[in-house]
């Protein structure tokens, strides 16, 4: 173990040698993959005859230099080859033998169910053939693919079909030709027996690009939705961002076993078959937005992160981060944009908070690492795309696009730096970039402390701002952040009220914008002529925790005119509430009563209205706490909810009544928002352990027509009434126990239940014919949705860490890379009770006494160790 690398952006060294033109060919075979790589090699560094180049368990057959073998050129290693060829430009032929169907960690070539198909991102492609793996060497390529045509009658590749041919002894061979050079981590294959879907999109300029979705056949009816939001997408870039696509054709291929969500590869997208089937019987509401909301990020991503990479993985957030802020943003425009924005803050809080307050946090542009592939992470990219938003919230829409465009401009066809897109942003003027490049460097979530004073007679009110910046995860100390600060000032009807601010600072005032640059801050503003209720981060302007005490929640929760500030409301209502009763026993009498303003509210958006109707989460909660201690929240919790639904059952009910409609299943807004309001107020409602709710909720399984009311119903049967839940689940089971994707819900169901017994159900689980430890989809269902089960994970009697430890073990010699993600469930170690502590502790050990270990798996326990 003390042999893994670290590597440190400090050390980046550009290439030696450039790899200009790749010519693959792989022969596909029954037990093996013959692939012989030709190299276009440019000498970079005049003064160096030594060409590195990545490789890894490979079988070397041959290599030749301008079409002469290489005898005594070249050493190798485990990770590498060394090749002495002291030229300014050469051939480099290179044959390899690679065994998909053995290839478990799911990088680089590997088999999914009879298709073949690749995973190249960070470092896939080193484990296909020896090549300069790294973004900083794009290359053109020409892929030729040879395999039998009755197994493998679909074969593609990146770019445009140029040629087919049909050989003797029932083989056959597809020409794939891509004229824009990309790094190898782009690069893509697949070969198999598909059905697709096909259709066409007129670019702005006029050019027809042909459009194919490729599934398992008899899933051709589950691509619709996958193929509407494709084209709406390719619309939305040309509109907002100007860009066009650049190929003559757009493949997505869609795989059951995939390590991520889905990959941009140039032309030929492979996505996880998650997010790209769906139909109204096997869907719920919320798959139907995750597809449309990948779908767009792979397709963005044609620009932002193809047509201009990174140069390097510690600048991963360029693409990500910036592209995450385009999905979110397409997401906001095609739907409600409040239910969007509330919807991406609560994932950012419920994920990367949890990853800035523990062990493992680290800056969006991270200064090291150990494996790269941990580092595929909610900063990278949720606290990215935030970022990203307040650059667009200094610049404003238009100075933004002319940025973009500057970007597209200066560096189409290059591998970049965070700072070359902050070149481009900062041309438009608006934000001082020096300030501003904290948020790239530095870590952990900080905390505004907001106070604020009114003088009724001089009409004056004053806001004093203090940032709260923690240390390190190391215990340096860090800077205060330049951040843009929405903001409105109240009357006690929620109308904004005017004011003068005498103020030398850049401020954005035309937009209620405040720029907020130093540690303590003090704005004073005049000609106020009411007492002010503030309204503060309105749309959640900026990624901080805000601590207000003089905040006005039950106003807020009435009046705020931001839709994202009620929301906020409502769950600082909800939170202090149970603190109230963790700290004293007592329910807060006027909480439950304003509860009633949203209940009651006929005039917000039904989506808008169920999340502030949802209180917050264990997760949320558990970050409150100092010491963690799930217990006396979880109790808190339900005790709060049960009081909420004792005092507004009537009304509680009407609503479920007036908006459940089993036969309905549609998928517009409306539609949408009818299904998650009622399924809000029967989550409140089942609590009671009413047997008249329990038989409503029953009967909604039995007649309801969508996914969505199904698996609410038998989540809420499970939870509150399991002597209900028994026969549906069976049911639910022999129903689609053949469709992967349903059976990860219904392992999710029971893996998150709280009630007791429920880790010996998981551990039974792992038996059942349906469950495939190769497949990562039901290990995250079964094993990963437990390990985020706060009430069954951290059990005091250690059992969940126990059984998430050798969980661990077991599936980091298949698949690393799902044993790493696992892992991260504890990072709440150092944070934990000191019993739990203990427990957890003992579990981590376990990981790293194990003799073979990742350095995936062993660079995130040894953190969080330490």
């Amino acid at each position: 173990m003390s042999q893994v690398k670290t590597i440190h952006l400090n050390d980046y060294q550009a290439p030696t040698h450039h790899i200009v033109h790749t010519d693959l060919t792989f022969e596909i075979f029954d037990d093996h993959t013959l692939v012989i790589n030709r190299m276009q090699v440019k000498r970079m560094d005049s003064e160096s005859s030594e060409m590195t180049l990545h490789g890894e368990g490979l079988k070397l057959l041959c290599v030749k230099v301008d079409d002469v073998k290489a005898e005594g050129q070249f050493e190798r290693d485990d990770e590498k080859m060394l090749l002495q060829c002291d030229k300014d430009a050469f051939v480099l032929q290179v044959v390899t033998k690679i065994y998909p169907d053995e290839n478990t960690t799911l990088e680089g070539l590997y088999r999914s169910g009879e298709i073949l198909c690749t995973q190249n991102e960070p470092e896939g492609f080193r484990h296909i053939t020896y090549f300069i793996d790294r973004p900083d060497n794009m290359s053109t390529f020409t892929t030729t693919i040879i395999a039998e045509s009755a197994r493998y009658p679909i074969l593609l590749g990146n770019g445009n079909l140029v040629e087919t041919e049909s050989y003797a002894e029932g083989r056959h061979m597809a020409k794939w030709e891509d004229p824009f050079a990309k790094p190898s981590y782009l690069f893509a294959l697949v070969a198999g027996d598909l059905g697709s879907v096909s259709d066409t999109f007129t670019t702005m300029s006029g050019r027809e690009i042909a459009l194919n979705i490729y599934v398992d056949k008899g899933n051709e009816a589950k691509c619709t939705h996958a193929m509407v939001s494709l084209k709406k997408s390719m619309q939305w870039d040309e509109e907002v961002y100007g860009r066009e696509y650049d190929l003559n054709i757009y493949n997505i291929v869609a795989v059951d076993s995939f390590n991520m969500g889905a990959m941009e590869n140039k032309g030929l997208n492979i996505f996880n078959s998650h997010y790209v089937l769906a139909d109204e019987d096997s869907a719920t509401d919320q798959n139907f937005m995750g597809i449309e909301s990948v779908i767009a990020h792979e397709y963005f991503h044609n620009w932002t992160g193809n047509r201009i990479t990174c140069r390097d993985w510690f600048q991963l957030t360029l693409k990500e981060g910036l592209t995450v802020f385009r999905d979110q943003s397409f997401s906001a425009d095609m739907n409600d944009a409040v239910v969007q924005r509330i919807s991406d803050v609560k994932a950012l809080r419920e994920r990367q908070f949890v990853e800035d307050a523990g062990p493992t946090a680290h800056p969006i542009k991270p200064k090291s690492y150990m494996e790269i592939n941990n580092f595929y992470t909610a900063t990278i990219y949720e606290k990215g795309a935030e970022v990203i938003r307040m650059i667009h919230t200094f610049l404003g829409a238009q100075k933004y696009r002319a940025g973009m465009d500057l970007y597209f401009k200066s560096f189409d066809g290059q591998a970049v730096r965070t700072e070359d897109f902050l070149w481009a942003m900062h041309e438009q003027g608006g934000f001082d970039l020096e300030r501003f490049r904290r948020w790239y460097d530095q870590e952990r979530t900080p905390t505004l402390v907001v106070s604020e004073d009114y003088d009724v007679v001089k009409k004056v009110y004053t806001l004093e701002l203090t940032q709260e910046v923690p240390d390190t995860v190391s215990g340096e100390k860090q800077e205060p952040y330049y951040f843009p600060l929405a903001f409105s000032l109240l009357d006690e009807k929620g109308n904004v009220q005017g004011y003068i601010l005498d103020d030398d600072r850049q401020t954005l005032l035309e937009r209620d914008i405040l720029i907020v640059q130093e540690q303590n801050e003090r704005f004073v503003f005049e000609n106020v002529q009411k007492e002010p209720k503030l309204s503060i981060n309105n749309n959640f302007s900026a990624p901080f925790k805000i601590e207000h005490d003089q905040a006005d929640h039950a106003f807020l929760m009435q009046f705020a005119n931001d839709g994202f500030v009620r929301y906020e409301a409502t769950q600082k209502a909800a939170m202090s509430a149970i603190t109230m009763f963790t700290e004293n026993g007592e329910i807060d009498a006027q909480y439950i009563q304003n509860f009633a303003t949203i209940l009651k509210d006929e005039h917000l958006g039904l989506e808008a209205k169920a999340f502030m109707l949802e209180l917050p989460s264990l997760s949320v909660l558990m970050q409150e706490q100092e010491e963690i201690d799930v217990a006396p929240i979880s109790k808190a919790l339900n005790i709060i909810k049960h009081a909420i639904a004792s005092r507004y059952k009537e009304e509680l009910l009407a609503l479920y009544t007036k908006y459940h409609k089993p036969n309905n299943n549609a998928l517009d807004a409306i539609s949408m928002g009818e299904r998650s309001m009622k399924n809000a107020v029967l989550s409140h409602l089942m609590v009671l352990e009413d047997e008249h709710i329990n038989a409503l909720c029953a009967a909604q399984y039995d007649e309801s027509v969508t996914m969505t009311d199904r698996i609410v119903a038998l989540d809420l049967l499970e939870n509150n009434a399991p002597h209900l839940a028994e026969s549906r689940l069976t049911h639910f089971y022999a129903r689609y126990k053949d469709e992967t994707l349903v059976m990860n819900k219904y392992l999710s169901v029971l893996s998150a239940s709280e009630r007791e017994g429920t880790i010996d159900r998981v551990q039974a689980l792992q038996n059942d014919p349906v469950y495939d430890v190769k497949v990562p989809n039901l290990v995250r269902a079964l094993v990963g949705v437990f390990a985020r089960n706060a009430v069954a994970f951290h059990a005091p009697t250690g059992h969940g860490y126990a059984f998430l430890a050798e969980k661990v073990i077991e599936l980091d010699a298949i698949n690393p890379q799902i044993a790493s993600g696992l892992t991260t469930a504890f990072r709440s170690y150092s944070r934990l009770n000191p019993t739990n502590k203990a427990l957890m502790k003992d579990a981590l050990e376990m990981i790293l006494n194990e003799k073979e270990i990742s350095s995936n798996v062993m660079e995130l326990v040894q953190k969080i160790l330490d």
